[in-house]
């Protein structure tokens, strides 16, 4: 991580946590960062989002670069939570670019202290509640669990989840988790979300006709569109995100590193979004 000292309050700090140690079918998320990053500065696009927000030249955000994981899952997750914690201490928010869905535990542990009442936005196809997966509890199916355990969050909202098991029902109800299935959400539904927000987005809540570069495809998603419209809608200013599981392994033609980048966007120029704050200050 670099330059991380020259953050100001209120900026938004975009941070690759390439770690993918716990995926548990392929491996190859770590590699995302660096993918999305290319994507972002390759020319092809440029760094407008849709409601005119141009972040080549806002500078109410620095990309801070990768951390450097080290070996050992406490000595990961001990430089995970710390990272963050120093963001959030210097009065910043992180925007970070995962790695696989097992980078959120150590992000909301920060989250979690640094924000009493954390609502967590969870936007996939699974809802990684399970209490292990494989004998391993800090399995990328595993962080939400952990994470409420712990109690870093107040109130856990999915929505596209569509592989609902019978264990994973049995967890949502002991969490008091509150999970939209896939074949129940609609454009526009009220999901009553307040702040503090933080946004997970896994990348295979879209469907994998829109985002083929991810280890686990899932049929029956969300269109990049209908993903922009929530991102788009939020009611509340977001106090952090994720974006996690492109897997660049699964990704010859860069098409979802290229979603990455344009949700990257969009996610971004919400953080910084004014008029976020004023909306949800209507009554």
């Amino acid at each position: 991580m670099r330059d991380g000292e020259l953050l100001e309050p209120g900026q938004v700090a975009l941070l690759g946590v390439p770690w993918d140690a716990h995926s548990s079918f392929l491996r190859g998320p770590a590699l995302a960062p660096r993918q999305i990053r290319a994507a972002l500065q390759s020319g092809a696009m440029n760094l407008c989002a849709e409601n005119g927000l141009d972040l080549s030249s806002d500078n109410r955000w620095r990309d801070l670069g990768d951390l450097t994981i080290p070996a050992g899952d406490e000595a990961a997750l001990t430089t995970i939570t710390g990272a963050i914690a120093s963001v959030l201490e210097r009065g910043a928010r992180v925007f970070a670019l995962g790695g696989d869905h097992a980078v959120s535990f150590p992000l909301l542990r920060a989250y979690g202290e640094a924000h009493p009442g954390l609502t967590v936005l969870h936007l996939d196809a699974h809802p990684d509640l399970y209490d292990e997966l494989d004998g391993d509890r800090l399995s990328h199916a595993c962080p939400f669990a952990r994470a409420l355990e712990e109690g870093h969050i107040a109130r856990l909202v999915q929505v596209g989840i569509r592989t609902l098991n019978l264990h994973q029902r049995e967890q949502a109800r002991r969490f008091g988790v509150e999970v939209v299935e896939m074949r129940d959400w609609r454009p526009g539904m009220d999901l009553r979300l307040s702040g503090p927000l933080y946004l997970s987005l896994d990348l295979d809540a879209l469907d994998p006709a829109f985002a083929p570069g991810v280890s686990h495809h899932e049929p029956g998603g969300f269109t990049t569109r209908e993903v922009l419209g929530i991102i788009q809608s939020l009611p509340v200013p977001l106090s952090g995100a994720d974006l996690v599981e492109l897997n660049p392994v699964r990704d010859p033609s860069g098409i979802t590193a290229a979603l990455a980048a344009k949700l990257v966007k969009e996610i971004m120029a919400q953080m910084l979004d004014d008029g976020a704050a004023a909306r949800a200050a209507r009554p």
